[in-house]
């Protein structure tokens, strides 16, 4: 039986509701001609007399502040957002202004609801540690309120053997702040192609811009365009998909003395406002050094769109869209290394195949070459991967999941060529995890899924969310998952 290789560990992550962001908010609906309730609500708070606006902020900031990282500043810049609607802004005290922040402030728990979809890679610190030992860091899709997705992280230290430590996740979280980019022409171009917005103006702008340019840069070039060029009935709306297109590329940073938990990657973009979901991370590695690179999904509560991160220390993330036919869909995990030459990717395009796409020289992510397609009856529905492939001396290993009867997943396992990643080299006939009674009740019933594992001491770790409730820890031996594997046939067939 396939379904004993693997060994569940007892740690378990589980949601923590204390785990707290303070989020902007906005009482009611700004739909009144005369007099909203965010005006209304600033009048209130100004009319209160001194004494009774410093008893209230010292309360708020006792209640509060230990819960939040510069509380202080939140409210201020809460303030600043709703300012405008304040007749005299300037004859508020610097108290009544912090207490009008907080009165606009509310707490959101980022994993109140969910937390599951782990990925895991070597952690940037590999000080202290003991022989055998391997500090981990761990991504986490954690769902809120509104069923609001976001990435969150974890520490641990795996070994040596079987040895699993999780770190302590207490600790204010940090939203990472929106930082200038270096901007790259390619993928704006890309982004224009693939919307199919190829005109005068357009390429008047890609001609006008560098390979990499800042938004200074970006808003000179678009200051400069000839007039007749604007006055064209497209003109306004080809600058507005220019800027829409531009502003999905991204940074984000976070403060040097946070600790990896604490920091939560945020929807920063229309495209992303519903959700950040499922990251796969791997670090990749070239002639330039490692990189943390990751792919999830944006969604902005009606479509989605590939996105990828990019970080030299898990502190600094630069986000970039994805293009191309390869990019399509949801599940895209990159290879942690160039294969002949070629940057590669997993991705499942069509909504049920895995596919193996590359990149090519316009930063599109080419049409993809079917890999493995729903064969096995646990995995009839649907089929993907569960992160990135991990290179062994037998070949590419890609853990996978299935869908089968009343929406149950699992996850199984394929080895592809190490030269030739097109070609799959064998599977593991069935699952090599399933729910069991343990794992299959949760906010999404009968689930088990992984964003990606890593192989340490000849290991395979691999995290996994169960049923969206918990993020469980499973081990397997590598040479005992390939020795395990069978000759695969062709994609798309069945076996006998």
């Amino acid at each position: 039986m396939t379904g004993t290789l693997a060994v569940r560990h007892g740690v378990t992550l589980t949601p923590d509701p204390r785990r707290v962001i303070a989020k902007l908010f906005i009482p009611g609906e700004d739909a009144a001609v005369v007099r909203t309730r965010a005006g209304a609500l600033i009048d209130r708070v100004a009319h209160l007399d001194d004494e009774e606006t410093g008893r209230l902020l010292r309360d708020t900031f006792d209640r509060f502040g230990t819960r939040h990282r510069d509380l202080a500043g939140t409210f201020h810049h809460h303030y600043d957002l709703v300012r405008h609607r304040i007749a005299r802004a300037r004859d508020l005290s610097p108290t009544t202004r912090l207490l009008v922040g907080a009165y606009f402030s509310h707490e959101y728990a980022v994993e109140s609801a969910a937390l599951c979809n782990p990925s895991m890679v070597a952690h940037p610190d590999q000080t202290n540690l003991d022989a055998g030992q391997l500090r981990v860091a761990i991504s986490l899709r954690q769902i809120g309120e509104g069923h609001l997705s976001s990435i969150g992280f974890a520490t641990a230290i795996v070994g040596p053997g079987r040895r699993l430590t999780v770190a302590d996740r207490s600790g204010p979280l940090v939203v990472g702040q929106r930082t200038g980019v270096r901007h790259r022409r390619d993928l704006l171009a890309a982004g224009l192609a693939e919307e199919d917005w190829d005109n005068e103006v357009t390429a008047t702008v890609l001609d006008a811009l560098p390979d990499r340019y800042d938004e200074a840069a970006f808003e000179r070039v678009l200051g400069n365009l000839p007039p007749d060029l604007l006055s064209r009935s497209t003109g306004l709306d080809t600058l507005e998909h220019l800027r829409r297109i531009d502003a999905a590329s991204y940074a984000t940073t976070f403060p040097a003395d946070t600790a990896l938990h604490e920091r939560v990657l945020w929807p920063a973009t229309p495209a992303e406002s519903n959700g950040m979901e499922d990251a796969r991370f791997v670090r990749f590695t070239d002639e330039s050094g490692p990189v943390y690179r990751a792919t999830y999904t944006a969604y902005d509560g009606r479509r989605i769109a590939t996105r990828a991160l990019a970080s030299t220390d898990l502190r600094r993330f630069e986000v970039t869209p994805m293009r191309g036919p390869g990019a399509r869909n949801k599940g895209v995990a990159l290879f942690p290394r160039t294969v002949g030459g070629r940057h590669l990717a997993l991705c499942r395009a069509d909504g049920e195949t895995i596919g193996l796409t590359c990149l090519d020289g316009d930063n599109r992510w080419q049409e993809p070459t079917p890999l493995h397609a729903p064969r096995d009856s646990w995995e009839l529905i649907q089929v993907g991967n569960c992160g990135s492939p991990i290179e062994t001396d037998a070949g590419w290993l890609v853990l996978t999941h299935g869908v089968g009867p009343m929406r149950r997943y699992a996850v199984g396992a394929l080895l592809l060529d190490l030269h030739r990643p097109e070609r799959v080299v064998a599977q593991l006939p069935g699952a090599l995890l399933s729910p069991d009674t343990a794992d299959r009740d949760g906010y999404v019933p009968n689930v088990v899924y992984s964003c990606g594992g890593l192989v340490h001491a000849g290991e395979l770790w691999l995290p996994y969310g169960a049923s969206d409730a918990r993020v469980g820890f499973a081990t397997v031996p590598v040479a005992a998952l390939v020795a395990a594997m069978v000759e695969s046939p062709p994609p798309g067939g069945r076996d006998g």
